[in-house]
């Protein structure tokens, strides 16, 4: 068969979708609107509120923030007018609230705490990526899921875009030919904090408020730096600024799992190629050609800068993941995946390619006409009606966010050019028990996740 004919076979072909309807899940009827409220109401949760505001059935009831002049700044520019009303405290919000469902955008450190008494609570949840800060901790979060029944949207939103999704099952159909390597991009690890002076803390929060924001991590002395910029800092996240390993990296890692169909699996080796050192992003000296994908994402990635060091992953069918690419070449915020025939170049809502069968499919999806996050939101809103798996479930979002957390392992332990046996059922090193010490950390007593 011609490889033309097969591609226009393989994208004809519609997948069979099966209620996951069962007597006893709950979930409203789907005349109902979705009731929802907000957790966490930093930058990227106002980001969240004006794309749902707009989406017809959704309703936002309540909003959260442990630190109430966020909770006061939220209501003032969009909450009153709007009817919300404000809580200090999430699960006083749940309990007082008839909602359907909670969307956590709290910071990465408190995220699987909120997540899975949340869920322990009854609510469907729309989860910010990455979804934890440990892989121990997000298996915890899978099970406890399960246990409850819950519907859970992780926010790596490439997986609800057409365009996306139609060149990702080109890919895992086969129809371009065996995938000889993948490369993505080598994302900046985490800082240390350097245990500098406290600062004053500011007015307005509510007694205890740093604590329930420090939640699982060391209890420090209140700083701006850690409030205002946590995603640096190892305790708190693992690289969650632009070009960061979990900032961008949970969204490149799952795009690839996506046209690997890797997303309930994972690598089975993991080599560190080279020792780490503190590097800037890229050197942006080239002029990139006005149709690379990533251009709009090179000068976001120009600030990045912090520990690097190139990681392979080798999955069960051989393939190989190459975290190679620097933050000034290739996609930001996907990968390239290359073939006997050519290259696959998959970014957000974007791809190009030499193999002509691809960017002149007639059934190529056009990008999108909505704002980006809509089409993901409106998929877990549809999921809690008819208790389907949302697109970026759970599970999907947790393999993501472990290949994030073995990049930063690996580059801890520090081991070069030796192939780490990783096991994806186990999720352990089979000969590396200084990575295994790393798949979980200690928490403060008072943030344990409740039993799964």
């Amino acid at each position: 068969m011609k490889r033309r004919e097969f591609l226009q076979r393989a994208t004809a072909v519609a997948p069979m979708i099966v209620s996951a309807r069962v007597l006893g899940l709950d979930g409203p009827p789907p005349s109902e609107q979705v009731r929802v409220g907000l957790i966490g109401l930093g930058s990227r949760c106002r980001e969240i509120a004006k794309t749902a505001v707009g989406i017809p059935g959704m309703r936002i009831e309540a909003v959260c923030d442990c630190f109430e002049p966020r909770v006061s700044a939220a209501m003032k520019s969009m909450g009153e007018e709007r009817g919300w009303r404000p809580y200090v405290d999430f699960r006083k919000m749940i309990e007082q609230e008839k909602l359907d469902g909670v969307m956590v955008e709290t910071t990465t450190h408190a995220r699987a705490w909120v997540t899975c008494h949340a869920m322990a609570m009854g609510m469907d949840v729309y989860i910010e990526k990455p979804m934890c800060l440990t892989i121990s901790e997000g298996r915890h979060m899978v099970r406890l899921a399960r246990k409850h029944n819950r519907v859970t949207q992780v926010g790596t939103q490439q997986r609800s875009m057409p365009l996306n999704n139609w060149v990702s099952d080109l890919v895992k159909s086969g129809a371009l030919g065996k995938i000889r390597e993948v490369l993505v991009p080598n994302y900046v690890g985490p800082l240390e904090w350097d245990n500098r002076p406290g600062e004053p803390m500011p007015e307005g929060g509510p007694e205890g408020w740093w604590d329930v924001w420090t939640n699982q991590a060391p209890m420090r002395p209140y700083h701006s730096e850690l409030q205002m910029g946590w995603a640096k800092w190892v305790d708190y996240d693992g690289g969650g600024i632009s070009f960061g390993v979990s900032g961008w990296g949970t969204h490149s890692y799952d795009q690839v799992n996506r046209a690997l169909g890797t997303d309930e699996t994972g690598p089975v080796k993991v080599i560190l190629e080279e020792a780490v050192s503190d590097q800037p992003a890229g050197k942006y000296e080239r002029t990139p050609d006005p149709k690379e994908t990533g251009l709009v994402y090179y000068p976001m990635a120009q600030a990045a800068h912090g520990p690097r060091a190139r990681v392979t992953f080798i999955f069960a069918d051989g393939t190989p993941m190459k975290c190679h690419l620097d933050g000034d070449f290739g996609p930001g915020l996907g990968g390239i995946f290359r073939f006997d025939a050519g290259y696959l170049d998959i970014n957000r809502d974007k791809i190009d390619s030499d193999i002509p069968e691809v960017l002149d499919h007639p059934d190529k999806p056009a990008p999108l006409s909505v704002p980006e996050t809509q089409p993901h939101i409106e998929n877990w809103m549809q999921c809690i009606k008819n208790r389907q798996k949302c697109t970026a479930d759970i599970e999907y979002g947790l393999r993501a966010t472990t290949l994030c957390e073995l990049v930063n392992i690996v580059r801890r332990v520090g081991r070069v050019n030796e192939e780490l046996e990783w096991d994806p059922v186990a999720e352990r090193f089979r000969n590396c028990e200084e990575g295994n010490a790393l798949l979980s950390r200690p928490r403060r007593t008072g943030y344990e996740l409740p039993d799964a």
